[in-house]
């Protein structure tokens, strides 16, 4: 598992059996609770199966909910961010997590930082969080 998929773990929650598409239904078998279809063509007959859609996660007010949020300043600082969620914040964390996004020249500068904080927020974006648009350019 990635660092990034650490903080999305830590900011949506882990996948819940809930929030699971569910399994696909097998062949010539129908949903609980109906006849299966008696027809020739089983594929055909099979029934659609649609993705649960997950709720949206608002990501501002869910960092600001967490303890230690009123000490941190998550909004604009990489460190303190991985600090809120309890993720490792060191070099080699910051530096996985850049490479994961697509910069495998961090150095961990102040401007690599910036860029990595504003990244991390578009891919929490991408990946379903609403994320406020000031985090994000």
């Amino acid at each position: 598992m990635g660092i990034f998929s650490s903080i999305k773990d830590a900011i949506f929650g882990k996948d819940e059996p809930a929030k699971k598409a569910p399994p696909a239904a097998q062949p010539g078998t129908a949903p609980a609770g109906k006849p299966a279809p008696q027809t020739g063509n089983a594929w055909a007959d099979a029934p659609v199966v649609e993705r649960q859609s997950i709720d949206t996660v608002d990501v501002e007010n869910h960092l600001d909910s967490m303890p230690g949020a009123d000490r941190l300043n998550w909004r604009t600082s990489i460190v303190d961010l991985l600090k809120l969620i309890n993720v490792d914040s060191d070099f080699a964390s910051r530096k996985a997590l850049a490479t994961e996004l697509g910069r495998a020249d961090y150095e961990g500068s102040a401007e690599d930082n910036v860029w990595l904080h504003k990244r991390t927020m578009r891919e929490l974006a991408a990946h379903g969080g609403k994320v406020p648009p000031e985090y994000l350019d």
